[in-house]
């Protein structure tokens, strides 16, 4: 059976988020998807989905929820908390990294995402129609994310079939991303810059300024001087999301998964795929440093990536909620033998 969910508050900041839409650049569409893969794809991974259904990206205040049809199984991954409300008002806690099974009337309302970014992933994922393959969020196109904009009070997010009854749910240990420098591979465009400029590009910390959207951010920090005036403008070329652009003000900009398909500011260097994720968390304010490393060095980050994420998952167990009778283990005991069990010398009836 499949859930329908009914927006109450639309939040800050939240989307219809999946892998994104790619092989489409070409017509000028960006990649879009998923801010922090890992992180979402740990979300589906909880509640045994594919990896790559849909899920919902917050990015500030979470977004108020009501089972309408259900019941309908969610979880939470990140920095993030909720409540759950029951239809006669009682309230309790539902922390992030465990599933939990809403019914109809029941409402979920999460509180911030402390980091930046965090995910709400339901059974089955959210089931709104695919465009060009892919279901994820890019209102300047006015793809997806229901009608192609922003939620609005009443808007509702069809559910995939769960097709199961299993009354455990799971949970896990939190997903971490890695800590220290972003690592960088230098370029394309690097002998645009001054060598003092790409010293001091990997020397300070950079901070992550209010000017940031799902399309990039701009850092700030001593700015990079070009070789010449006329260094600071190419003819526009082809841009990925990671891309470091330094216009003429040499104040760098990170292009996010909703980054356009093409710029015309040089290219100082290309976060790895690796750490594409921790840039989902660079909240106004915040610092961060760069690193340089190779190609090699960025595939090996990526395939030590992956096993720490497999790791993560074999962690994952199953639990009964409260008010639920563990029947296995019930029956397991063996409960009539000792009922039958007397004592040396009396009588068995």
């Amino acid at each position: 059976m499949s859930g329908v969910l009914e927006i109450l508050q639309p939040g800050i900041g939240t989307t219809v988020q999946d892998r994104g839409r790619a092989g489409h650049r070409h017509h000028g569409l960006p990649l879009s998807g998923w801010l922090d893969a890992p992180l979402a794809q740990a979300a589906n991974a909880l509640l045994g989905n594919a990896l790559n259904a849909a899920v919902l990206e917050m990015r500030g205040v979470g977004t108020v929820l009501r089972v309408t049809r259900g019941p309908v199984r969610v979880v939470l991954a990140g920095r993030i908390g909720a409540q759950r409300v029951r239809e006669d008002g009682t309230r309790t806690p539902l922390p992030a990294w465990q599933t939990a099974t809403l019914h109809e009337g029941e409402t979920l309302q999460p509180g911030s995402a402390e980091s930046g970014c965090a995910y709400l992933a339901v059974a089955g994922g959210i089931d709104l129609p695919p465009a060009f393959g892919s279901r994820a969020s890019y209102w300047r196109a006015g793809l997806s994310g229901v009608l192609g904009r922003a939620f609005q009070p009443g808007d509702t997010l069809p559910c995939g079939e769960t097709g199961s009854g299993d009354a455990r749910e799971w949970r896990c240990p939190s997903w971490e991303p890695e800590a220290g420098p972003v690592r960088v591979m230098p370029g394309p465009q690097d002998d645009h810059f001054t060598p003092a400029s790409l010293a001091s590009f990997f020397a300070q910390e950079w901070q992550a300024t209010p000017a940031q959207d799902r399309m990039g951010m701009r850092l700030q920090g001593e700015a990079l001087a070009h070789t010449r005036a006329a260094a600071a403008d190419i003819v526009s070329d082809g841009v990925t999301p990671g891309v470091i652009q330094v216009p003429a003000n040499g104040q760098p900009i990170v292009l996010l998964a909703d980054g356009q398909t093409v710029g015309g500011y040089p290219k100082i260097a290309t976060v790895i795929t690796a750490d594409l994720p921790r840039l989902a968390h660079l909240r106004p304010g915040t610092r961060v440093r760069f690193a340089p490393v190779n190609a090699e060095q960025a595939r090996q980050a990526l395939q030590d990536q992956h096993t720490r994420w497999q790791q993560w998952l074999a962690g994952r167990e199953a639990f009964l909620p409260p008010g639920h009778i563990d029947e296995a283990a019930l029956y397991g005991d063996n409960l009539i033998s000792g009922m039958l069990a007397t004592h040396p010398g009396e009588d068995n009836p």
